[in-house]
């Protein structure tokens, strides 16, 4: 199967067949519901969700196969010995960079500490945060730079293959969350994909929002093109992630008398709790991309070149 043919099947079969598995998925999760309560509990968008993510990770054997990739090495996951100054790297850059919109909000006003959090408490959503961070950044590293960034550029020059991958990983972060209409029909999964994508109607939320996620996704591939593995990206992106879910959990809105204020009228700017949607988060990421253009990341090997493919 030819490379753009593949990848057309991949993306059919991960926004047709998770939306059409989830009622089903849904469904089954239901009758065990007696059982395991928990499942009950999570809201049907949740499942289209993850049946999303389920086909994502089980088509990508094929789709790096199709685009002639043969190794765990060539999606850039090596062994992470003599590589540990490279996830740490990532790590500090993505720290150091979101750590300067927290401390500009804070700073500002626009966000507070969260009220009333013990040591324990506040110790489990760093713990957390994390964990989550590092797990994350593993599992979408060998999918959006590993698998499809680096399966486009054994067929293309390195930089439009970022530009496409991280214009991928755009489209799927920027899908907002969806109202929850319930799993009634066998389509309804595809309702709530409606929804999601309903975010790219608003140009005040695509402007900066997709913008700002495409340029994530551009420093991610440059880390993985400059340092020839996945290792700095992965810190880098869990780095990104630990505050993201940090910063929401730990602050709120001013409070006046007890009451939130409301969101702040420079939100445009400053950004949400999600820190990646204002024009603050707009140029930390330009100047993490200077950074990193210029920062020494020795590679263990050439990359691949691009390659006419057998037509």
């Amino acid at each position: 199967m030819r490379p753009l043919a593949a990848f057309l099947a991949y993306l059919a079969v991960v926004f047709l067949g998770g939306p059409l598995l989830a009622p089903w998925v849904y469904g089954v999760a239901q009758h065990l519901g007696e059982g395991w309560p928990w499942l009950t509990e999570q809201p049907f968008r949740r499942y289209v969700n993850r049946c999303m993510l389920v086909f994502a990770l089980a088509g990508m054997y094929p789709l790096i196969r199709a685009f002639g990739a043969r190794s765990a090495a060539e999606l850039g996951l090596v062994p992470p010995r003599g590589h540990w100054g490279k996830l740490w790297g990532g790590v500090a850059l993505g720290f150091v960079s979101l750590a300067l919109i927290v401390a500009v909000c804070l700073i500002a006003g626009v966000r507070v500490w969260g009220h009333e959090l013990d040591t324990a408490e506040f110790v489990k959503i760093l713990v957390v945060a994390a964990l989550t961070g590092m797990s994350v950044a593993i599992i979408e590293e060998l999918l959006f730079r590993g698998a499809i960034f680096g399966a486009f550029r054994k067929v293309m020059h390195w930089v439009p293959a970022a530009l496409i991958s991280s214009a991928i990983y755009a489209i799927l972060h920027f899908m907002k969350r969806a109202d929850d209409p319930g799993a009634d029909h066998w389509y309804s999964g595809l309702v709530v994909l409606g929804h999601m994508f309903s975010g790219f109607l608003n140009w005040q939320e695509v402007v900066p929002g997709f913008f700002n996620l495409t340029l994530a996704g551009i420093l991610l591939a440059l880390a993985y093109q400059k340092s020839g593995n996945l290792w700095f990206s992965i810190g880098l992106h869990g780095g990104w992630i630990f505050w993201r879910r940090a910063y929401g959990a730990l602050t709120d809105q001013p409070r006046v008398d007890g009451v939130e204020v409301g969101p702040s009228p420079y939100e445009w700017f400053f950004g949400t709790k999600t820190m990646t949607d204002g024009w603050l988060a707009a140029l930390v990421l330009l100047v993490a991309l200077a950074v990193l253009w210029r920062l020494p990341l020795g590679r263990g090997r050439r990359p691949s070149q691009p390659r006419q493919h057998c037509q």
